[in-house]
């Protein structure tokens, strides 16, 4: 799982740069809160729904070729005022509950790994990964993800990725800013080299980092939380939260498994979220949650004022 990330740039002189580009004042402290992993099984989806509903989160993003994705898809149906992305998905982490592309495999073979599954995110996983994926290949599963959304009738705001830091790859960041813009999305971005380009475009992204809940302390995780909200610096920051309502490790997952601990991040996350010791901490520290579709309108409008020969680039020819 990815980790906080370093902060970018400062502020500009009219202030934090997602400040300005999203229309709040200057001392505003912007927390764009969203709900990772939507679809990876039904109890991560209802605590998924139930911590943007009644908790402080704002905005989810679905797994499409996860078992429980249409259990997802019916969810978002019935709450359409729920904003969600789409989490671009070339991996597996579960190694008992596997999911693959949605494309053909013949397809998109080089996004498989010698046993015709798809990698483990693990470091040696992904660097195989990122050796061996064909941009074609990976535009052709993207598209199928996000048409697998659109096709049901919903509409997303944004795209991010599954256990990929923007991608891993550059020609892959760029390929999915392409289909951003094609969509109408805009694109979860947070390591450095790629928001000094998206900033020079005219794009609202983070201002100070991305935290993955992951990296959180599981140990008194509320009071963690708490200095976080209490140290947050005006701006946009970003958290990729995960809830869940297990108790208790999957029966399909061994007790051995280094995934074991996944439902631990998962129940405190969805405990914390909808507290009401949350909400009081939103409010005694004047902080503002933003899901995505603030982010989805600043960019297409970003893009309506792009002139000829702005460096967005290309889709890949399909």
């Amino acid at each position: 799982m990815p980790t906080a990330g370093p902060a970018p740039e400062g502020p500009t002189p009219e202030g934090p740069r997602a400040n300005h580009l999203l229309g709040h004042p200057p001392d505003a402290r912007l927390l764009l809160l969203n709900c990772d992993d939507l679809g990876l099984d039904e109890s991560v989806n209802l605590a998924v729904i139930e911590s943007v509903q009644q908790g402080i989160a704002a905005s989810c993003s679905l797994m499409t070729p996860c078992h429980a994705a249409p259990h997802a898809l019916r969810l978002l149906r019935r709450h359409p005022e729920i904003p969600f992305g789409i989490h671009l998905t070339l991996v597996c982490e579960t190694p008992h509950l596997r999911w693959g592309p949605l494309t053909a495999l013949d397809r998109v073979a080089s996004l498989l790994d010698p046993t015709g599954e798809l990698y483990a995110p693990t470091p040696a996983g992904r660097a195989a990964l990122a050796a061996r994926a064909r941009l074609d290949h990976v535009e052709r599963e993207f598209r199928a993800q996000i048409e697998a959304v659109t096709a049901s009738g919903l509409s997303p705001t944004h795209l991010d990725f599954h256990c990929l830091a923007d991608g891993g790859r550059e020609d892959i960041l760029d390929l999915t800013l392409a289909l951003g813009a094609e969509y109408g999305l805009a694109v979860r971005v947070w390591l450095p080299p790629a928001l000094a380009r998206l900033r020079e475009r005219g794009l609202p992204v983070v201002d100070h980092g991305f935290l993955d809940s992951f990296a959180v302390p599981l140990e008194d995780k509320p009071a963690h939380y708490a200095r976080l909200l209490a140290a947050l610096p005006p701006g946009l920051t970003e958290w990729a939260v995960h809830p869940g309502l297990a108790t208790g490790p999957h029966p399909r997952i061994p007790r051995s498994s280094p995934t074991d601990d996944g439902w631990r991040v998962r129940r405190t996350d969805y405990e914390f979220l909808v507290s009401p010791e949350a909400r009081r901490l939103l409010a005694e520290h004047g902080v503002t949650v933003l899901g995505y579709r603030p982010l989805q309108e600043a960019w297409r409008a970003a893009r309506g004022r792009v002139t000829p020969g702005s460096p967005y680039p290309p889709v890949v020819p399909r």
